[in-house]
């Protein structure tokens, strides 16, 4: 591949590396997950402008925990070690970590000593984040403190010699007001990045990587499933290979109100993609019938998904590739980063769950991407725009968003609600300043009233849900017009029969996640 600039994240299990990945991004420089332990002869291999270690949830002095290779602050690029990497980087150049009197978390007030290119722009005191319980307790002679808080003395170092850096907080989050100015400032003034990557490099590396592992014959099983990340996915890899590309749309029975049509419109007559619609309905909600747990919905929608796509696959001559449209907060969440030592939040179909019986490879050129690069992605194939912008869907589709059982008569009951809400955000001018929004139908009996009498009607109580957020890790609840909200719930009760109450949920992410299930 070609051979560009690059800051090399080293993944010590932070729910925020992928984050960090995306404020590099954002500052044009491209930028790549690596494992901890990855050898300096690697990294020096690469156009190595510079190295970041991420936080993580270990103890730099436990028994075990993720360590580095000491070679790398030998490699004569500047190192920038953030909460965990900074405790790391320390201990490793001769200082000491411990355990904290106290964990700090949240903002506190940053006192900055020495103003230098590292901290340039920054006012004298500031705020930023703080999740820690350990602290550094002492540094070698060759470190000097650069900024500090009230309970961390050494918030932030740098060494007098070589080009290493430590943050105790996180500047990676939107938390850290000046954060942004702060890894930019190590981008441009400390490893002194050109800033030359953009969107395009996406494209045209990603088409070359497919090209590479699929050679020349065969053709590539995709698993489009109308949303944003499959759509992409579909686009790229047919201007990369053209009709050696077949298309496979599961109508699952868990879909939105006429998502079958809507998709073999786009891509089949529009597009003129090769598409299979299979009609799995009843297969997928007999699997569901009865069952409660989440997790358990998950493992047999993902187990019944493989297995549709194992019998249409033998049907299609030559077919050695599967591409999946996984991004990385699926990967994140699942506890699949390039460590492994993430916490799985919840588990994705598509991620880690296709047995190696299926004989398929797997082509995931949207892996290491969040959700708005792969809109980026998007306008730049020449997608539609309201493609492009549609809220992502769950995998596991409605079945994730319906409390409890699945059934028919809850999906009825849920698909006109949810469209409901969708058709409101477009009227009113709120689609595009909402991040996802969605309905959830939640198994809880709640009197009414309707005409004269009191009313259990449905059984049911159905609930909002709309968040704001870039990358999808952390999210917040929309503020929105009440009267939209107002009009949205009077629409559901009055036009579908099953629901008579309408809540709305004002929870953020964490410590929620943005999904009920």
């Amino acid at each position: 591949m070609k051979q560009r600039e690059t800051i090399a994240i080293l993944d010590f299990g932070s729910q925020y590396s992928q984050l960090i990945a995306r404020r590099v991004r954002e500052n044009h420089v491209y930028s790549e997950l690596l494992s901890p332990g990855t050898a300096p002869e690697k990294l020096r291999a690469m156009d190595l402008k510079g190295i970041i270690l991420s936080g993580g949830p270990a103890s730099v002095y436990a028994e075990g925990a993720p360590t580095c290779d000491p070679g790398i602050f030998d490699l004569g690029v500047p190192v920038l070690g953030i909460c965990y990497g900074m405790q790391l980087a320390c201990r490793v150049l001769g200082g000491e970590v411990n355990a904290g009197t106290s964990r700090e978390y949240g903002r506190v007030r940053l006192q900055i000593h020495k103003q230098e290119p590292f901290l340039a722009h920054l006012p004298e005191e500031t705020a930023v984040w703080m999740s820690h319980g350990d602290v550094v307790t002492g540094v070698a002679d060759c470190f000097e403190v650069i900024a500090a808080t009230a309970q961390c003395p050494f918030a932030a170092v740098r060494h007098t010699s070589r080009p290493v850096f430590g943050v105790q907080f996180h500047p990676e989050v939107t938390h850290t007001p000046h954060g942004r100015q702060i890894i930019r400032n190590f981008l441009y003034d400390v490893c002194k990045c050109g800033g030359t990557w953009r969107v395009s490099n996406v494209i045209d590396d990603a088409i070359e990587r497919v090209r590479v592992q699929v050679g020349d014959s065969g053709q590539v099983i995709c698993g489009l499933s109308g949303g944003v990340d499959s759509s992409v996915l579909a686009a790229l890899l047919h201007r990369a290979i053209g009709d050696r590309l077949f298309c496979i749309f599961v109508d699952n029975g868990l879909l939105r109100q006429n998502e079958a049509t809507i998709v073999e419109q786009t891509f089949h007559q529009h597009f003129g993609m090769q598409l299979r619609v299979v009609d799995a309905r009843e297969r997928f909600l007999s699997q569901l019938a009865g069952v409660l747990d989440p997790q358990e919905k998950r493992r047999r929608i993902g187990h019944e998904f493989i297995q549709v796509f194992k019998t249409e696959s033998e049907t299609i001559g030559d077919a050695r590739f599967l591409a999946q449209g996984t991004i990385y907060p699926d990967v994140i969440e699942s506890g699949c980063g390039p460590t492994g030592h993430a916490a799985m939040i919840k588990s994705h179909h598509n991620v880690g769950g296709l047995p190696a019986e299926l004989g398929f490879e797997l082509v995931e050129p949207l892996r290491l991407l969040f959700k708005d690069e792969v809109r980026q992605v998007g306008e730049a194939l020449g997608l539609p725009e309201d493609l492009v912008w549609r809220h992502p869907f769950p995998g596991p589709g409605l079945a994730v968003r319906i409390a409890g059982e699945v059934t028919p008569e809850r999906l009825e009951l849920l698909r006109p609600a949810d469209q409901i809400l969708i058709d409101e955000l477009h009227a009113t001018g709120w689609y595009r300043k909402v991040a996802q929004a969605f309905a959830v139908l939640v198994p809880v009996a709640s009197v009414g009233v309707m005409g004269d009498g009191r009313s259990y009607e449905g059984q049911s109580l159905l609930v909002l849900r709309l968040v704001e957020s870039t990358d999808f890790m952390t999210a917040d609840w929309v503020h929105i017009d009440h009267e939209v909200l107002a009009t949205v719930s009077n629409r559901i009760i009055n036009e579908i029969s099953g629901i008579n109450r309408v809540a709305y949920d004002i929870s953020s992410k964490p410590p929620a996640t943005i999904e009920w299930e």
